[in-house]
């Protein structure tokens, strides 16, 4: 039996402040046992425009994420502002306990914000397997399109990380349960919270779904909980197999 026990943070993010993120991080989780512990987007300064100022040249938040895997022998997940051959990405690392890691660029860039200005989007899906699971990881605006993260039978959960403001949360919270629900999947969402350094307000939104639309989470202060069993999943899916009717696209 595969069971996976998710932790993430509601995180105040100190803006463009590295150091004080990564302790935050450490007292948070200090006590918490979980297979994944999952961050923010942009977790080490905030979801920051001003790239050339804050973004990772040497590694910065990998090598932390890489230390805090291995001293809690977990997962680690979250997005880091990164400079890369002279362009900038909001990058998804998924560090294994081991320190070896993969990684996904923010497809969907947030024009609104101007980041697609200064960012440079991915162009690939990435599914990283762990514990038997096959996770899709997902960054913020990609939420808003669903044709990129359908579920062609080749994941069985979705992490969702963002930056999500509370003057569109209620997008943030329906958006959430409808990608769960359409790909029969396992889905954490997990947003900050407090104010950044743009004066944007986020409140406690961070929600986890069984892909029947129940959420599946309990709360410990700051910490938001959650534990996938891979059997329940597969057993709903050969109750209802709705994924073997989906439609057939290439994007």
């Amino acid at each position: 039996m595969s069971i996976l026990k998710i932790a993430g943070v509601n995180m105040d993010i100190a803006w463009k402040d590295k150091a004080q993120n990564f302790r935050t991080i450490e007292n948070e989780f200090l006590d918490t046992k979980a297979d994944i512990f999952l961050l923010p987007e942009m977790f080490s300064t905030g979801f920051c425009m001003e790239a050339e100022e804050v973004a990772d040249r040497h590694l910065e938040t990998l090598t932390w994420m890489k230390s805090f895997a291995r001293s809690k022998n977990s997962a680690v997940a979250g997005s880091a502002s990164v400079e890369k051959n002279g362009k900038f990405y909001n990058r998804f690392y998924f560090v294994f306990p081991d320190g070896t890691f993969e990684y996904y660029d923010k497809r969907h860039l947030f024009s609104y914000s101007g980041e697609d200005k200064i960012y440079t989007a991915g162009t690939e899906r990435k599914i990283v397997e762990y514990k038997g699971f096959r996770i899709l990881l997902q960054v913020c605006f990609d939420l808003r399109f669903p044709v990129f993260s359908r579920n062609q039978d080749d994941y069985d959960a979705i992490l969702y990380v963002a930056n999500w403001p509370s003057s569109r949360v209620e997008a943030w919270k329906s958006l959430l349960k409808a990608r769960s629900i359409e790909n029969q999947s396992f889905l954490f969402g997990l947003n900050r919270i407090g104010i950044d350094g743009y004066k944007n307000d986020y409140e406690e939104s961070s929600l986890v779904y069984f892909p029947d639309g129940k959420e599946i989470s309990k709360r410990e202060n700051n910490i938001v909980l959650s534990e996938w069993n891979l059997e329940e999943l597969k057993e709903f899916r050969t109750k209802f197999p709705f994924l073997a009717e989906r439609d057939e696209f290439e994007i």
